[in-house]
Parts: C-alpha cells; structure tokens; sequence
C-alpha cells in the first residue's frame, strides 16, 4: 500500500508538472505568434486646407472610413508593428466653390448668398485607400484594451466623384468630372485606448488637378480630417 501511494504521488506530481509545462508552451506559442490584424471604421469631420481667398466652408462636411489592416510585428515584445491594409473613404465638402459646366468643360466661381440662393454646393469623392502604418502599443496576447499610437501615410485612387448644387436657378448633379486628382496621400495619425481613437489625416496632395483655376489661379486645395477611429479586432 505505502508503495502504491508513492507511485500516486509520483503521478499527481508528474501530472501537475505536464500541465504547467504544457501551459507555459501554450502561452509562449500564443506570446510568439500573436498580433493586431484589425478591421477599422472612421468618422471625420472633412477641412479644406491651403483655400484660395473667398472660398469659405459652410455646414458639416463629413468623411466615412473602412477597412482592414493586416498586422507584422517588428520586435519580440511584439508591441510594435508595420501595419499594412486596404480600405474605402467617403467624403464630402460643403462650400461656395461653384463647379458649373459649360460647353468648353467646367469652370470655378464663387457663390455669394447675397447674389445667389443655394442650399446645397457640395462636391464628393469616392476613394480606395491603401494604409501604412507603423504602430507603437501596449498590448499582449491576452490584453484586448491597451493604448495605442500609429502613425503613417495613406494612398488614395478616386474611383469617382460627384459635385451636387441646389438652388437657383437650378439644381445639377455632375458625375465622375475630370477636375479631381485621381491619386492622393496624405499623413495619418490615430491615437487612444481600447476601441476609441483619435484620428488625424493631412493631404500632401491636392484635391484638384491642375486643370482646375479660380480667376486664373490654380486651386491648390488639400484634404485635413480629423475624427474617430474604432479598431475591431
């Protein structure tokens, strides 16, 4: 019998032993191979940058963001990381830039509420967007609220566009016109904890093309938004 309990301490012991090895395996396989793959969707509210005089923001022009982006831990910490992903923005910008069209092609004024009532002048761009980022955060592989901060740059195709006016003295649509930049970037920045987060882009390219001209002068417009960023992993 006094043999028999030996053996079932020997057992138990070994057993116990098994079990923490296998679980610290677990966790180091988990430590090693875990990283923040994420899906995003943002909200902006859409600024126009470097504006031409007289041309003046009205109403809430807004931005909507998704997509996802692939993670590539850096370090064995794995708390830092180049993120790569594909995504589609939706923007638009309320203003008194008139974009008319005319038998030569489209032409830039400006509108005056005193001269002209309006109640919409709004153009719109339909982007897709490639991400990169490199990202600094206090996660691990079992911690799902952390503090983040990345930073990066995001290029954009305009697959198409629209500029919409009403008022007098009559409304349009005009659809894919051939005054907007097809290829963008601009400098990107989100920061926060947990799911909500601060987002910031800067356009270092312009919104128009160079055939684009007010009174002569060529509109060097560019994109600023700024927002929330909810990460969903």
């Amino acid at each position: 019998m006094k043999h028999l309990y030996s053996l079932a301490l020997v057992f138990f012991i070994g057993l116990q032993a098994y079990a923490q090895e296998e679980a610290f395996l677990k966790k180091q396989t988990l430590d090693s191979l875990y990283k923040e793959d994420q899906f995003y969707v943002g909200v902006t509210y859409n600024l126009l940058g470097n504006q031409p005089s007289g041309v003046t923001q009205s109403g809430f022009s807004s931005g909507f963001h998704f997509g996802f982006i692939k993670d590539m831990p850096i370090n064995t910490k794995r708390n830092m990381a180049i993120g790569a992903g594909l995504g589609v923005s939706i923007n638009s910008f309320n203003q008194n830039l008139f974009i008319s069209e005319n038998p030569r092609g489209l032409s830039f004024s400006l509108l005056n509420r005193d001269d002209t009532r309006y109640t919409k002048n709004r153009f719109s761009n339909y982007m897709l967007e490639l991400p990169l980022e490199f990202r600094w955060r206090t996660s691990t592989a079992e911690d799902y609220k952390f503090w983040r901060i990345y930073t990066g740059v995001k290029f954009g195709y305009v697959f198409t566009n629209q500029i919409k006016y009403k008022g007098e003295p009559e409304g349009f649509k005009i659809n894919n016109a051939n005054v907007f930049e097809s290829f963008q970037y601009g400098l990107t920045m989100s920061a926060g904890y947990n799911t909500w987060n601060f987002y910031v882009y800067y356009g270092l390219t312009p919104i128009f093309n160079s055939s684009a001209t007010l009174y002569s002068e060529s509109i060097d417009m560019n994109a600023i938004k700024i927002g929330l960023l909810f990460y969903i992993l």
